[in-house]
């Protein structure tokens, strides 16, 4: 099996990309107000994030609002892409983004409400045991399909819905990669980067020629250990008309495996909960 790549300064790099992804969807959270639309708000993220000088991107900016949030009648990926949904009071949103700056890429989802809905507060609150069940069986090295299956379980016994599985190869993640391709920056074809299918399509033959996939999905192909690496994780659920989801790195050694970073959005959340009960 390949082993791990990455130096710490490379990790480093890694999580200023993925904190300036975070803080980018923080700054347009709070300019999100009832009447904006997803167009609207897909255009703000991508300037906010070029202004902070990110320079292509491993796939164009997405919003979703209301039922979208939990991929309600979505029959194509076109339907991923921002449409003219018109944000109102109560209403989930989730932002997704995935910049890239000197080839370090990030890949992040940011969940938020306007107004009330108790619905979100408890799925964002549940959202936290998906966390620590990941990473507790990428420790164990169980296979990623079965890891999975294990997500899919504890859906069900939540009572929710399993949302990333309606994303395109019904993926709950991916390899993340440093972009060495030399195609030009900044040109998207079907959503994604150029660069980003080149080298996406290169991980594609190297990790079939090992029997493996960059692709972590509940199929044949994902039958194996976690490969050693960076991965972009999102488990998404959904109860009715709300879904949330958090998006972040997951370092996998030959050995172990830990979260890139603990100063998130979600996990500062969890934690502020968790003092309040206490």
């Amino acid at each position: 099996m390949t082993g791990f790549k990455y130096t710490e300064q490379d990790l480093a790099r890694f999580r200023e990309v993925q904190q300036l992804a975070y803080h980018c969807a923080e700054q347009v959270a709070a300019w999100i107000e009832p009447g904006v639309t997803e167009r609207q708000t897909t255009a703000r993220l991508r300037r906010t994030l070029v202004a902070a000088g990110v320079q292509d991107f491993f796939h164009v900016p997405f919003a979703w609002f209301g039922d979208r949030t939990a991929f309600r009648h979505f029959h194509t990926p076109l339907q991923f892409f921002a449409g003219g949904r018109v944000l109102r009071e109560g209403m989930p949103y989730v932002l997704d983004c995935a910049p890239v700056v000197d080839g370090y890429t990030a890949d992040i989802g940011y969940g938020g409400k306007v107004g009330e809905n108790p619905v979100w507060d408890r799925l964002a609150q549940d959202l936290k045991v998906y966390r620590d069940l990941i990473l507790r069986e990428v420790r164990a090295r169980r296979p990623l399909d079965e890891i999975y299956a294990a997500v899919d379980a504890q859906i069900a016994a939540h009572g929710y819905d399993n949302r990333h599985q309606v994303y395109p190869g019904r993926v709950i993640g991916h390899q993340v990669t440093r972009n060495t391709s030399r195609a030009p920056a900044g040109v998207n074809l079907f959503g994604f980067g150029l660069r980003t299918l080149q080298t996406l399509g290169r991980e594609l033959i190297s990790e079939r020629l090992h029997g493996r996939s960059p692709l972590w999905a509940d199929g044949r192909s994902s039958r194996h250990a976690p490969t050693p690496g960076l991965w972009a994780v999102e488990p998404h659920i959904g109860l009715r008309d709300t879904g949330i989801k958090f998006e972040e790195l997951l370092v996998v050694t030959e050995d172990d495996a830990y979260w890139l970073d603990e100063d998130l959005p979600h996990v500062r959340r969890w934690t502020s909960l968790e003092g309040a009960a206490a």
